[in-house]
């Protein structure tokens, strides 16, 4: 596994999180297992091999960042996602969006074009071109106004 895989691993649970009442500390425990992970594997070979101690730091990191500030990073989608309303953004470019966010505010060792390339290659996987380029124009949007010293 590489951080690309467990980027989008925290991006599967955070978009998990949206549908559920439960917590994010209560979905790692729940997910982050090796049986887990076998269930998993039989139909998103993603899972196949098991994080390693980084990665698994990594994934809960995400998660748990996501989990915290989920409203603050709603709020962030929201003021840059101009002429939509916050519960018409597909489920999935929202979870991908609140993951490099949190990696974009709360991770200053993960360069910006890094984490919105990264967030634009998931999308690829998952998304249509124009929710691909909406969700990297909202990226950019935010790395811009928000934080212009970083960019």
């Amino acid at each position: 596994m590489n951080r690309s895989t467990a980027r989008e691993i925290a991006v599967h649970f955070a978009f998990e999180l949206a549908f559920s009442d439960e917590k994010a500390q209560q979905l790692l425990d729940r997910e982050l297992t090796e049986e887990s992970f076998a269930q998993r594997s039989r139909e998103e070979p993603m899972y196949a091999g098991f994080p390693d101690e980084g990665e698994l730091n990594y994934i809960t990191r995400l998660v748990l960042g996501v989990g915290g500030h989920g409203a603050e990073l709603d709020g962030y989608i929201a003021k840059y996602a101009k002429g939509w309303k916050f519960y018409r953004i597909d489920r999935v470019a929202s979870a991908i969006m609140r993951v490099t966010m949190y990696e974009i505010m709360y991770m200053p060792d993960i360069p910006n074009k890094v984490a919105i390339n990264e967030a634009v290659e998931i999308a690829k996987s998952y998304l249509d071109d124009e929710v691909v380029k909406f969700i990297n124009g909202i990226l950019g949007s935010f790395v811009r106004s928000e934080l212009p010293e970083q960019e």
